[in-house]
């Protein structure tokens, strides 16, 4: 009997062990993103990592931006694809998240729009300006307010990090209001304010273009502090899976397609 089980065992373990356990998931990529323009880069993106890498992408489309890097510091999600360098810094900085910044994919010019004017000429003093209450994009605003001569922000501040209370001149009186970005949609549709700064993932979504229809708009992009990443958790960067990500998100082929597909220059690619 003790010769019958040890052969049972033996046999077992032949079995069991001539082949190495199979990960169901090792080639399944899952990524967070915002509608547009995220997911649809992620689209495009999608047959690439299953045609040269053998990966199923699996697109994870949130909105709000408060959920994303949570989800990927708990490893719900292999990467995330929605925010600018500041509010990722912000995240980190605040809630300790042990994640990283591995590629910058595109740029998307931050604008302000109206349904009562069409020109800066026609903006009224004391006028209402609705802005997001994330803080990470409060200094972006106010530099392209700046830009356009409405406000004057105190000598020496980092305009990245500049808040409300740093405008040191406000000769028409601009009177803000922040909502959460993801409001700001409605603000506009509703004509809630003179100025409405919307991101522009949230302007797209909402059939705006930022290069046509915006009354303000970002200047330049040289150097954009602002483009929009890809972020991993710490750690995984050596995983083939992520390697393959990085390289498809960074190749010409993406790039080809955001330069086509927003030719109007609503989103520009990271060179």
């Amino acid at each position: 009997m003790k010769k019958l089980i040890v052969l049972l065992c033996l046999l077992l373990c032949l079995v069991g062990c001539g082949k190495p356990p199979v990960n169901t998931d090792s080639e399944k990529l899952i990524v967070s993103c915002t509608l547009d323009p995220h997911s649809k880069v992620l689209e495009f993106a999608k047959p690439i990592l299953k045609e040269k890498y053998g990966i199923d992408l699996e697109i994870v489309v949130l909105d709000d931006y408060y959920i994303f890097n949570k989800a990927l510091d708990a490893s719900e999600v292999d990467a995330n694809y929605f925010q600018h360098v500041p509010f990722f810094n912000m995240e980190v900085e605040d809630n300790g998240y042990d994640i990283e910044n591995v590629l910058g994919v595109h740029i998307e010019p931050f604008g302000f729009y109206s349904k009562s004017i069409t020109s800066i000429d026609q903006l009224p003093d004391k006028a209402k300006i609705v802005i997001s209450n994330s803080v990470s994009d409060h200094g972006r605003i106010l530099k392209i307010l700046e830009g356009y001569n409405l406000i004057k922000i105190k000598d020496g501040v980092d305009t990245l990090k500049a808040t409300l209370e740093d405008i040191v001149d406000n000769p028409k009186g601009l009177v803000f209001e922040e909502i959460k970005p993801e409001l700001l949609n409605t603000a506009y549709d509703n004509n809630e304010g003179d100025l409405v700064a919307i991101n522009g993932n949230y302007a797209l979504q909402n059939g705006l273009s930022p290069a046509k229809d915006a009354v303000l708009l970002e200047k330049g992009t040289a150097d954009n502090p602002y483009v929009n990443i890809i972020a991993i958790k710490r750690g995984t960067g050596n995983l083939d899976k992520i390697k393959a990500l990085i390289e498809v998100m960074g190749s010409d082929e993406v790039k080809n397609f955001i330069k086509n597909t927003w030719s109007d220059g609503s989103v520009i690619a990271s060179e």
